[in-house]
């Protein structure tokens, strides 16, 4: 059997694509698939239980003259004025962003945030607390929003939260 050169050279040619081929597939075969993103996330409440109890006299209170939105963003109530330059409106903007109030009552028809309930619980006694608690009262203030504190307790009446917010000249209807 005569074989010629170019003959070998093609073989050889085909050896070398056939375990090219081969070593492509194997890789991509073996290919470690990625593993699952691990999210260190788990559900919890959104309201403590005490939230939750206040929440069911406020929207009693209310009775249907608000819609009450719960934990709120402070950077979603009010904006950082558009006249400063950017340095300064970011800054401004950093100390909002992260901060939330705990009720918002808005009209019902237009959404538009009408006063604001903070239910404060022993937290609120220390200093940093009411110095963030200040903060926020005085960027409520300079945005024409009431905000109300309200201290935190075991149960609530309609007519507490009612004389409350009334002294403020918030009117709700009593039932």
């Amino acid at each position: 059997m005569n074989i010629s050169g170019t003959t070998i050279y093609f073989i050889i040619f085909v050896i070398i694509i056939l375990l090219v081929t081969a070593s492509i597939i194997k890789t991509i075969l073996n290919k470690k698939k990625p593993e699952p993103q691990n999210y260190p996330y788990e559900k919890q409440s959104l309201f403590t239980p005490a939230e939750r109890s206040f929440l069911g006299v406020l929207e009693q209170t209310v009775n249907g003259q608000y819609r009450i939105m719960g934990k709120v963003r402070l950077s979603d109530i009010v904006k950082v004025k558009g006249s400063m330059n950017k340095s300064s409106w970011q800054n401004a903007f950093n100390r909002i962003q992260s901060k939330h109030v705990d009720f918002v009552a808005c009209d019902p028809a237009t959404l538009n945030v009408q006063f604001i309930i903070e239910l404060d619980d022993s937290t609120h006694n220390k200093s940093n607390r009411q110095e963030r608690d200040q903060f926020i009262d005085n960027t409520l203030k300079a945005a024409g929003i009431p905000i109300f504190h309200i201290t935190a307790k075991k149960s609530y009446s309609v007519q507490d939260i009612q004389n409350i917010i009334s002294k403020a000249g918030v009117m709700v209807a009593r039932i």
